[in-house]
């Protein structure tokens, strides 16, 4: 949650706010010390020993070289992930980055993207989430192709199959197709935010749920089941002796 958390103070500091952050309880914040959260507001970092972190960071819409890296050394060859074919982890680098790509595209932002991630032992659970302060995904809709949803229907619409706003041959939507699928075999999760909707994949079942509140922008969270110890190919690198 530090995404969209540190996305939120990060607009409030904007606003001219000054940000105290006061009666942390011991164990959060030693956690966001790890992660470098509490940097960011005065406190001082302390070394991950046992590396269960994912650096919190805020990027520049600019930053994709940045972010790519990010994800390549802090995200992507965790030992926790199950094994993938080096074919299947192409394109798994590929998905978790045009969530990226996608939040710089559609959501319009000024104010940059933030991510954070941490594993969880106990739980067996390795959770990732960007956050932007954008538009969000129902307003980009309805300024793009006129198609006026609710919150929740708009993420629904933009998770379904090459639904897009992007003109041209360019293939659209929010990349999650490989990642859902992937994320269904592995037991794990995908959760969305945007505004005052809300959307959950798990087990190929879609949940959705209007918000009370809406989010100003766009959240994206992928939670993988660390316990998993399936190793994961491609159809297209398996070879008749693979099938039969």
């Amino acid at each position: 949650m530090c995404a969209p958390f540190g996305a939120i103070l990060h607009r409030l500091s904007l606003q001219l706010n000054t940000i105290r952050l006061q009666n942390i309880p011991s164990r959060v914040e030693k956690i966001l010390s790890k992660n470098g959260f509490l940097s960011h507001y005065g406190r001082v970092a302390i070394p991950d020993t046992w590396g269960t972190t994912i650096p919190y960071q805020r990027f520049d819409t600019k930053d994709d070289r940045y972010f790519a890296a990010y994800i390549e050394t802090e995200f992507i060859h965790r030992t926790e992930i199950p094994t993938m074919s080096s074919g299947l982890l192409k394109k798994f680098r590929e998905s978790v980055f045009e969530i990226f790509s996608n939040a710089v595209i559609h959501s319009q932002t000024k104010q940059g993207i933030f991510s954070c991630g941490q594993f969880f032992p106990e739980k067996k659970t390795l959770d990732f989430s960007v956050a932007d302060l954008g538009i969000g995904i129902r307003q980009n809709i309805l300024d793009n192709i006129q198609l006026n949803l609710t919150p929740e229907e708009a993420i629904i619409w933009a998770t379904q199959g090459r639904n897009t706003t992007k003109r041209g041959p360019i293939p659209g939507g929010l990349g999650l197709k490989l990642l859902g699928e992937f994320i269904d075999m592995n037991g794990g999760c995908i959760q969305i935010v945007s505004d005052a909707g809300y959307w959950r994949r798990k087990a190929g079942h879609i949940k959705t749920a209007s918000l009370s509140y809406p989010f100003p922008g766009t959240v994206v969270s992928l939670e993988i089941n660390t316990a998993d110890k399936q190793s994961y190919v491609l159809t297209s690198e398996l070879s008749e002796a693979d099938i039969f």
